[in-house]
């Protein structure tokens, strides 16, 4: 069985890790892009949102020049949905078409097989420098996008601040396991 400490316990100790200089300066890495995942169980799903919403509020939470921006990727997609005009017509396509047809085409509109696909793009453009940024959303936006397509996607394009994924599910070093249920493709970063 794999046990974590409690959620609070955990939440408490992200300030002191993201003021360390090595995170914030990117090193001891092994060269890699600055990208972390911190896994949680889904049932701490309402106090790792809320954990966000007060981080939210409190932008300047750590010490220095570095801003903490949050984004959630639901929100992401559901904006552009509604910015194109498709909200309506993604609930009309899934109840004449099916869930497969309507996941296929948000990816199309998400450009999910391009390096620089939507959220990259977004997160490149919004993201001042000397920032951390914290992306959630990853169990809301499920069956749409897997959180390996994101991180992959976005650490070819995306390389200037350190980035953390709050995940729903299980993190071993190199797979995911969202909702510590469905298996996603493999993360190595």
């Amino acid at each position: 069985m794999y046990m974590r400490e409690p959620i609070e316990k955990r939440l408490a100790k992200i300030k002191k890790e993201i003021e360390k200089e090595t995170f914030l300066e990117k090193k001891g890495l092994g060269n890699e892009v600055s990208y972390y995942i911190f896994d949680y169980s889904p049932k701490d799903e309402l106090k790792v949102r809320e954990y966000l919403k007060e981080v939210g509020k409190n932008k300047k939470m750590i010490k220095g020049e570095y801003k903490i921006i949050n984004y959630d990727v639901y929100d992401i997609m559901i904006d552009l949905l509604e910015k194109e005009g498709y909200l309506e017509a993604c609930m009309e396509m899934e109840k004449d078409e099916g869930m497969e047809k309507l996941v296929g085409a948000v990816n199309d509109l998400l450009r999910m097989s391009d390096d620089n696909n939507y959220f990259a793009e977004y997160i490149e453009k919004n993201t001042p420098e000397k920032s951390i940024v914290f992306i959630a959303g990853i169990g809301k936006i499920f069956p749409f996008v897997r959180s390996h397509k994101i991180l992959n996607n976005l650490h070819q394009y995306f390389d200037r601040v350190p980035v953390v994924m709050f995940y729903p599910g299980r993190y071993d070093g190199q797979s995911l396991s969202l909702f510590e249920e469905f298996l996603d493709d493999n993360y190595y970063r």
